[in-house]
């Protein structure tokens, strides 16, 4: 495991347009499937921001469009966030102070088990885990900010 960058404010440092690249992996089918693109953070009515993602998502040779929305707002604690679906359902919770941060988020039988981890001031990674009944997967997304 790398060194961890401590991000004392979520919010400010995630303020911004990133590239994203990301790898799916589907381990009961041995399919790999990728994604291709940016997410901006930008300020909402709410203190907090908006993350929208957008590229191409390539799956079995077929590149298509894919695009999606959460709101990131601010947390309990000071520097910290929850994360919710565009349609405000709660995702997880994201505290970065330490540079990591481990998340679970029940999807009906399905249990995703986040990490994230900051390894400095323009790059973080974020692989989500995936089991149960409907999936058995490993989503790996490095983000590394994109110039101004």
């Amino acid at each position: 495991m790398s060194e961890a960058w401590p991000v004392p404010d979520v919010l400010a440092h995630l303020a911004g347009r990133w590239r994203v690249e990301r790898t799916v992996r589907d381990l009961a089918g041995d399919s790999v499937g990728t994604f291709s693109g940016t997410t901006d953070f930008t300020s909402d009515d709410a203190g907090g921001l908006l993350h929208h993602e957008s590229g191409t998502f390539v799956w079995h040779g077929t590149a298509r469009p894919a695009e999606r929305t959460l709101r990131f707002l601010p947390g309990e604690a000071p520097g910290t966030a929850v994360v919710r679906f565009s349609d405000g359902r709660f995702f997880h919770d994201l505290d970065l102070r330490t540079g990591r941060h481990t998340a679970d988020h029940p999807c009906a039988a399905d249990l995703y088990r986040g990490g994230f981890e900051v390894t400095g001031p323009d790059r973080w990674r974020m692989e989500w885990r995936v089991r149960g009944p409907a999936k058995d997967l490993v989503l790996t997304t490095v983000y590394t900010r994109a110039a101004p």
